[in-house]
């Protein structure tokens, strides 16, 4: 196994241009939606530029998210296609891996999508639109995060199919991105809905 790393390792250009600028924009997108975001929530200033309508606020954010979205997957298929191949995970068995993988994550971020509806997936909770229930249904009975894992699902899969050494790597820190992320979306996001229940006993009282 270690020597399987160290290939990989090895088989990347770090000196490559486009890998540095797509690992660039990996990170900084869910940086930004969770700076942008609490920014939102703390000033509404999203929502003031829309004219103070928090749904055409969050459908502003979700179209700038879902734009770096399309942007970063750009630069990460482009990084991939200025490196080199390794020959190890150029196989029919790794392509059959790498399609399921995609598959899978396809259907978990889409799936995901579909549960929390546009607001729910576009941080809406941050414009004050928020659920009435915790969404428990299909992928969430499964995975806590499937569109943040589904997500990871299909960069690797990418660069399984492209039997892609620097894809792998681009791939594991994207995961890590994401980690970190939900380690203050999560709690952030509890606390809005915490408050949210107190002012509704305060009412009742």
């Amino acid at each position: 196994m270690s020597e399987f790393i160290d290939s990989i390792i090895a088989s990347v250009d770090f000196s490559e241009r486009t890998f540095w600028i797509s690992f660039a924009s990996i990170t900084f997108n869910p940086l930004w939606w969770n700076i942008v975001a609490r920014y939102e929530y703390k000033t509404h200033f999203i929502t003031k530029l829309v004219g103070g309508n928090p749904y055409y606020g969050c459908y502003l954010l979700a179209a700038a998210i879902f734009g770096l979205g399309i942007l970063r997957d750009y630069l990460y298929k482009n990084a991939i296609e200025n490196q080199s191949v390794l020959p190890e995970l150029d196989t029919p068995i790794v392509k059959t891996i790498a399609s399921t993988l995609s598959t899978v994550g396809i259907v978990f971020v889409l799936s995901s999508m579909y549960a929390l509806g546009l607001t729910g997936t576009y941080l809406g909770d941050y414009f004050g639109i928020l659920m009435d229930t915790r969404v428990t249904s299909f992928p969430f009975n499964i995975l806590e995060d499937p569109m943040y894992y589904g997500s990871t699902m299909i960069f690797l899969g990418t660069a399984l199919w492209y039997a892609s050494p620097s894809g792998i790597l681009l791939t594991i820190w994207a995961l890590i991105c994401y980690l970190i992320a939900l380690r203050f979306e999560g709690p952030f996001t509890a606390s809005i809905y915490e408050k949210r229940d107190q002012e509704r006993k305060a009412k009742k009282h």
